[in-house]
């Protein structure tokens, strides 16, 4: 892509967003010459914190709404992938021969180096986080973004991504959903598992599946695709990509790919990958569960395919103690371990979450409601938890259905708290000592936090707090 094609190009920026990226988009083309307008529903008082980042810059804002002469005299209409696909300021757009592009597909457009996709329902900041530890410890220079949340573009470092060096992006369903206009794909990808999610978005399961296959589908023979042997959906999945398809898995010894037997990972790549079989011991690792084993075996199987041998997947694995909000570990109080797994926004991830743990829990689950079933998350909480204290707009329904899935038992105890505050004190006063208290909300935040980030150190400030006992 022609670096010039910016320069002096009017150009709205639709949705700047509270994670980083829509702020590091708007430096980056500031710095290639663009004249910007920047416009969001949300107001310049909960924007702030995005906005003090581009103090300085010749930006033109129009916060608290949109307007639609930003949407037909322009050049290009920058979308943030949050923007639902009907709004009417996109028709606008297209009504008047505007394109519309994403930070995502102009960093495919201009990124000189191979790009490894990671995507999923769940596990993939976790394991393109440990992609990336794997390959630096090679003593490469590694570039980890997209989705992850890290609070930058890597478009405001692309000059400096050389051919040679490797690029791990996190691929939301949103950002795939546009990169099938593109027809690109990423030379190695990850898929960790597809369970229904985002349906307010996508309408349907079907259609949340398609937009997640963008990421194997425009591959070449050349490409590696690694799915999920445990998932049954992705087991159809090697039908949509030319690429060579390995496999991972939990359960079973495969024939090309990664797999768990008698604690240790092995690697069995075979004929037309890189080496025939290799073994690696599964170190101590400081992740907790069950689910963040299969993410070991993506990382390791993908880190492999893209030049990392057994000491640097070892290395990493030894040092590697998780990201934050993803079962992280807050404190130990009065011999009660608290956890902050923020990020679990789906009935899924939440289940995994429960698992991770043996002995008394104490779960805080609830919030917004993206329209997908709790029925099997109320069943776990019914076997693993002695009290769920439930916030947020599906409290209600999900401590219904946890009520009918304990059936006449005591446990566990439901309780409903009407602000996170509540809820930790709540946790706080039916712990005991060897009780663990988990915070894993099976749901999205935006009923009452900026984001799932905020919510995590909400409850790590509430729990660390010498207040909270009061």
């Amino acid at each position: 892509m022609d670096d010039n094609i910016l320069k002096n190009k009017k150009i709205t920026i639709m949705g700047l967003g509270l994670f980083g990226g829509g702020a590091g988009l708007a430096r980056f083309l500031v710095h290639r010459g663009a004249r910007l307008i920047v416009t969001d529903l949300k107001t310049e008082a909960q924007l702030a914190s995005s906005l003090t980042t581009l103090d300085g810059l010749p930006l033109e804002f129009h916060l608290g709404g949109h307007r639609e002469t930003d949407f037909k005299d322009v050049d290009m209409v920058m979308v943030n992938p949050a923007v639902p696909k009907d709004s009417k300021f996109l028709q606008i757009a297209r009504e008047n021969n505007v394109p519309l592009e994403t930070e995502m597909n102009l960093f495919f457009k201009m990124c000189r180096a191979a790009i490894l996709g990671v995507t999923g329902t769940k596990g993939k900041s976790t394991t393109t986080a440990l992609v990336g530890e794997m390959l630096r410890c090679q003593g490469r220079r590694v570039w980890v973004g997209g989705n992850i949340g890290l609070g930058y573009s890597l478009l405001e470092r692309i000059d400096e991504i050389g051919p040679d060096d490797p690029v791990v992006l996190e691929l939301s369903s949103f950002q795939l959903e546009d990169l099938r206009k593109l027809k690109m794909s990423p030379h190695v990808c990850i898929v960790t598992n597809v369970v229904p999610n985002h349906l307010d978005r996508h309408g349907t399961y079907a259609e949340y599946m398609e937009a997640k296959k963008n990421v194997i589908r425009f591959q070449n023979p050349g490409d590696y695709c690694i799915l999920n042997l445990d998932d049954q959906e992705l087991r159809k999945w090697p039908r949509e990509t030319k690429a060579k398809v390995f496999w991972f898995s939990t359960r079973d010894a495969i024939k090309r790919g990664t797999f768990l037997e008698n604690g240790n990972v092995h690697m069995r790549l075979g004929e037309g990958g890189p080496g025939e079989v290799i073994v690696s011991c599964l170190p101590d690792v400081k992740l907790p569960g069950a689910h963040n084993v299969a993410n070991i075996l993506a990382a390791s199987c993908a880190a492999f395919l893209m030049g990392a041998r057994r000491e640097h997947i070892d290395k990493a694995l030894r040092g590697f103690s998780g990201l934050e909000h993803r079962l992280e570990f807050v404190c130990d109080r009065d011999g009660v371990h608290y956890y902050n797994d923020s990020i679990a926004t789906t009935a899924e991830s939440a289940i995994a979450g429960l698992r991770s743990f043996k002995g008394p829990l104490v779960l805080i689950a609830g919030g917004y409601d993206k329209g997908t079933p709790f029925d099997g998350f109320a069943e776990e909480c019914a076997k693993h938890t002695k009290c769920v204290i439930l916030i947020g707009k599906t409290a209600q329904k999900i401590g219904e259905l946890i009520a009918t899935a304990k059936g006449g038992r005591d446990t566990p105890q439901i309780l409903f708290a009407s602000s996170l505050e509540e809820a930790v004190r709540s946790a706080v006063n039916v712990s005991q000592r060897g009780d663990t208290v988990l915070l894993s909300p099976a749901c999205a935040s935006y009923d009452m936090f900026v984001n799932f980030e905020d919510r995590g150190r909400q409850f790590k400030s509430l729990v660390k707090g010498l207040d909270v006992a009061g």
